[in-house]
């Protein structure tokens, strides 16, 4: 899956589908199942790593998990997320920044988040030859709250404004985050790249979501525009407390299980 092919969906019509994954097994079965882009999103400083924000999340951490997806991706696109850390600083440590991610880490583009005075980071970025997927809405980096963003007019212009603004910058596409759909179908349509909605309605020209959140592994809270598709944390659960049990109880290990010398061996031995 190239860029090339990603934009392309937009223009025959055909939805795009995102996916996070922070390490080998999960990038390797998002990948199996024929995700267009894979994203190592900084949500794994949640996720995976117990951070109470995607705030504290460091380039070098960031790093060991795009490396690790890399090692299993195959066919889909896969895009390094920037940490805070990796894109507040001067443009060209940010673009140094973004340049670890395509060649210590394999990545095909890098994310990100926001507009305005990003769009310098941005153009330069883009510049040296890395492709930048941009983000508006909802931006959890600078967000001083997580609520529905572009409610009124006045504020949904600003996300279109800013929208057309990274379009104008050349990045390859767009997260839509967290905003009413009708904005995000606007966009959309103002667009010539595609748009990838998370929390933004069905209009986009692809959706994203987070893994660990899709598949129940992530209790603290569920947005709204999550979708359950299986609830794994109950299944391990639910593993890990009949293993406790079976070895207390001396079911496991089973002979099955066990590896055995010959009788004439134990013979010899004693």
């Amino acid at each position: 899956m190239t860029i090339a092919d990603i934009q392309a969906k937009k223009k025959q019509g055909k939805k795009i589908t995102l996916l996070t994954a922070y390490d080998y097994p999960s990038a390797s079965f998002i990948d199996q199942a024929g995700i267009d882009i894979i994203l190592v999103g900084d949500s794994l400083a949640m996720s995976v790593l117990g951070y109470e924000s995607t705030l504290p999340v460091t380039m070098e951490e960031m790093l060991h998990h795009a490396k690790a997806a890399r090692r299993a991706v195959k066919n889909a696109l896969l895009v390094g997320d920037m940490p805070l850390e990796a894109s507040n600083k001067s443009v060209t440590a940010t673009v140094k920044n973004a340049a670890r991610f395509i060649k210590e880490a394999g990545c095909d583009a890098i994310k990100l988040e926001g507009a305005g005075k990003m769009l310098e980071t941005i153009k330069a970025v883009i510049k040296e030859g890395i492709p930048v997927m941009g983000h508006v809405g909802l931006t959890p980096q600078t967000a001083d709250s997580f609520k529905v963003q572009g409610k009124d007019a006045q504020a949904a212009q600003r996300i279109i404004d800013d929208a057309i603004s990274l379009e104008k910058a050349g990045v390859f596409s767009i997260i839509l985050e967290c905003m009413p759909d009708e904005l995000a179908k606007i966009i959309t349509g103002k667009l010539s790249i595609p748009t990838i909605g998370i929390g933004a309605g069905i209009w986009c020209d692809g959706q994203a979501l987070v893994t660990n959140d899709m598949i129940g592994l992530f209790e603290k809270f569920t947005p709204k525009f999550v979708k359950k598709y299986a609830n794994l944390s109950e299944e391990m659960l639910k593993a890990f407390k009949a293993y406790r049990e079976e070895v207390e109880n001396l079911k496991f290990p089973a002979a099955e299980h066990s590896f055995h010398m010959k009788k004439e061996e134990i013979e010899r031995l004693k």
